[in-house]
C-alpha cells in the first residue's frame, strides 16, 4: 500500500489560529498532504494522507512545536489517498460540544490502553457508552455498549441528563473513533459529578490496530470520515460505501439504502 493516512489531535491552547493555519498551509498546502485539519483556539484535529515520508516530515514538523511536542498519531494505510485535496480550517471547537465546562485541558477521564480494555468493560459495575452518533454505531461498536442515539456530539449531553445519573452510576468508559469525543465527553461526565470516568486511548482505531481478532470484543466496521468510509480489524479497508443519496454508511452488498431507499 503506497498512502498512509495519520489521524491525531491535541487539545492545547492556541492564542492565534490563524497563524498555525497559514503555517500549516506553507508546510503542507504544495500538493504532498490531503485531508482535514482542523484548528481552534482549545486545540488541533487532524486526518491527512500522504506518502509515508511526506507524512512523517509533517509530524515532525508539528512535535518542533512545543505544544504539539508529545502529539500522539494513529497511523493506517491504502492504495489511494482517501482525499482529494487539503483543507485547513479555523473552527470554534475542534470537535463541537458547545459546553464550555467541558474542557480537557482542565480535567480528563481515566485513559485506558488497548490492552486493559477489555478488562475494564467486563466488569459488571462499568457501564459502557459509544460517544459516537447512531450511524456509526449502526455499523459496528463494543458488545454490550450503550447506544446514545445522537445525530450529533453536540447532543450528547442531552443524552447523558436523562440517561445517567452520578449517584447511580458510579463508574462510567466511553470510547469514539479516535478518542477525541470521548476526551471531551469524558471532561463533561467529571464537570457534571460523575465520579469515576473511563475512556479508550486512541480509540477504537488504536484498538483494532492493537488487539488480535481472537481477542476482540469489537463487532463490524468502524466508521471513518473519509472515502474509505469503515476500517476493520488491522485497521484494513472494510466492506461499507457511502450512500449517495444521504452520506450514510452503507454495505457493499445491500443494493438499496435502508436509511432513504436510494441505491448506491
Amino acid at each position: 500500500m503506497s498512502v498512509t493516512i495519520t489521524a491525531f489531535y491535541k487539545f492545547v491552547a492556541i492564542d492565534n489560529p490563524e497563524a498555525l493555519r497559514e503555517a500549516v498551509f506553507a508546510h503542507c498546502g504544495h500538493g504532498a498532504i490531503m485531508g482535514t485539519i482542523l484548528i481552534a483556539p482549545e486545540g488541533i484535529n487532524a486526518t491527512i494522507a500522504g506518502s509515508d515520508a511526506a507524512i512523517r516530515s509533517t509530524l515532525a514538523w508539528l512535535r518542533a512545536d512545543p505544544r504539539f511536542a508529545d502529539l500522539v498519531s494513529k497511523e493506517s494505510y491504502a492504495d489511494e489517498a482517501p482525499f482529494g485535496h487539503l483543507r485547513v480550517k479555523i473552527k470554534r471547537e475542534i470537535v463541537t460540544l458547545r459546553r464550555p465546562e467541558a474542557d480537557p485541558s482542565k480535567q480528563v477521564g481515566i485513559y485506558v490502553p488497548p490492552e486493559q480494555w477489555n478488562e475494564l468493560v467486563s466488569r459488571d459495575d462499568v457501564i459502557v457508552v459509544d460517544t459516537r452518533n447512531t450511524y456509526e454505531v449502526g455499523i459496528g461498536t463494543f458488545k454490550g455498549a450503550i447506544d446514545p442515539g445522537t445525530s450529533a456530539f453536540s447532543e450528547f449531553p442531552d443524552f447523558v441528563g436523562a440517561n445517567l445519573d452520578p449517584s447511580k452510576h458510579k463508574r462510567v468508559a466511553m470510547f469514539c473513533t479516535g478518542g477525541i469525543r470521548c476526551e471531551k465527553a469524558s471532561a463533561y461526565l467529571l464537570s457534571q459529578g460523575f465520579p469515576e470516568v473511563y475512556h479508550l486511548e486512541g480509540g477504537i482505531l488504536k484498538y483494532l490496530e492493537t488487539i488480535p481478532p481472537e481477542q476482540s470484543l469489537w463487532q463490524g466496521e468502524c466508521f471513518v470520515f473519509d472515502e474509505r468510509v469503515s476500517l476493520e480489524h488491522g485497521v484494513r479497508p472494510g466492506t461499507h460505501v457511502m450512500c449517495r443519496s444521504c452520506g450514510l454508511p452503507l454495505s457493499r452488498d445491500a443494493g438499496q439504502c435502508p436509511t432513504c431507499s436510494a441505491g448506491e
